[in-house]
């Protein structure tokens, strides 16, 4: 009797295993499990596709060696969509999906209409996967792949990075128009937004040294030069000659797609130089320079701490990353894997 209940036990687990790997693709029902006693058994955790397709990071990191190369910028760009798909819906992906019947694009929203850039390589990478491993490879992992991949590739950290999420079926351009931190934001509203993520002061000051790549629109910090506090004056915060500088890129009038560095010094290196130009007052953006400015006794001293030290820096910002990117995402039988990472299947 109690070797037919084991017997019986086995097919059910066995039974369940096969039910779990074609809704999850990618899970192994292994015997120790995956993940903590939260989320067992659908945790996130780093070899998801470790049998399903185990050359998925090799061909992510292919098409992102040429698309950086052929464009620096873009390392910055794709780590950006990472963010702005997290703050929203949590890591779902929901931030590459286009308008369409049934979806308002958060595309559209303030913070990403004329400004998010990198879904063409985010395609290309879709497009290979799904010659490799079919339907197995979410979009939601695939920006999260993308993102560390940049920061690799442009002289960043390297981080253990937990895998398996799945892709919404839904979008919210109300929600990307109100949880993505502006480039004016005080430091209060920026503590306030990353920790409605459940993201504290340590994050946010991390996570801010991404600026470390990248570019900024004019029109982000227009505000910053001629009528900050609403009186037609600049920033007082801005150093001199940095402010000149900035001037004739960013005209009063006009000029609003113009474009300039985040860190002027190191534009495509990731590295701690970010932090030093914001203690010498030239931070790009109000929500740059505030981490420094902004009375917060946490996030100066983190500024400094930084700036001091770019392995400190790395390891926070690998660290942080992993905590964002684990922020609401769909796993076991939520969501789905698309086919094409711009519209639902």
């Amino acid at each position: 009797m109690e070797l037919f209940k084991v017997t019986l036990s086995l097919i059910v687990i066995a039974s369940l295993s096969a039910t779990l790997s074609s809704a999850h693709p990618g899970f192994n029902f292994g015997w120790g499990g995956h993940g903590g006693s939260s989320g067992w058994p659908f945790s996130l955790f780093p070899e998801f596709y470790q049998f399903s397709c185990p050359q998925a990071n090799d061909i992510v990191m292919s098409v992102l060696e040429r698309a950086i190369a052929n464009e620096p910028r873009m390392a910055a760009s794709l780590l950006r969509l990472h963010f702005h798909d997290c703050f929203v819906q949590g890591c779902d992906a929901s931030v590459l999906l286009d308008d369409s019947a049934t979806i308002v694009s958060e595309k559209n929203s303030g913070p990403n209409k004329n400004s998010l850039r990198g879904f063409e390589v985010i395609d290309e990478i879709k497009a290979k996967l799904e010659e490799a491993c079919p339907q197995i490879v979410s979009c939601a992992d695939i920006l999260a792949l993308a993102a560390r991949g940049s920061t690799i590739l442009s002289g960043g950290p390297n981080w253990e990075l937990p895998l398996g999420r799945r892709d919404s079926k839904t979008a919210s351009l109300t929600t990307s128009n109100t949880n993505i931190p502006p480039p004016n934001s005080t430091l209060q509203n920026l503590v306030t937004l990353f920790k409605r993520q459940g993201l504290d002061e340590v994050d946010l000051v991390a996570l801010s040294g991404g600026h470390t790549i990248g570019m900024a629109r004019c029109v982000t910090f227009k505000q910053r030069l001629y009528n900050q506090n609403g009186n037609n004056q600049p920033d007082q915060t801005l150093e001199k000659g940095y402010y000149y500088n900035l001037k004739s890129v960013c005209p009063k009038s006009g000029g609003d797609n113009n474009i300039s560095p985040l860190d002027f010094a190191s534009p495509a290196k990731f590295d701690n130089t970010y932090f030093k130009l914001i203690l010498w007052g030239k931070g790009l953006l109000t929500s740059d320079e505030v981490l420094f400015t902004g009375s917060a006794v946490t996030t100066m001293q983190l500024v400094k701490r930084y700036a001091e030290d770019e392995s400190l820096f790395f390891d926070q910002f690998a660290k942080s990353m992993v905590k964002m990117g684990n922020i609401s995402p769909l796993t076991g039988f939520k969501g789905e894997v698309r086919k094409n990472c711009r519209r639902v299947d």
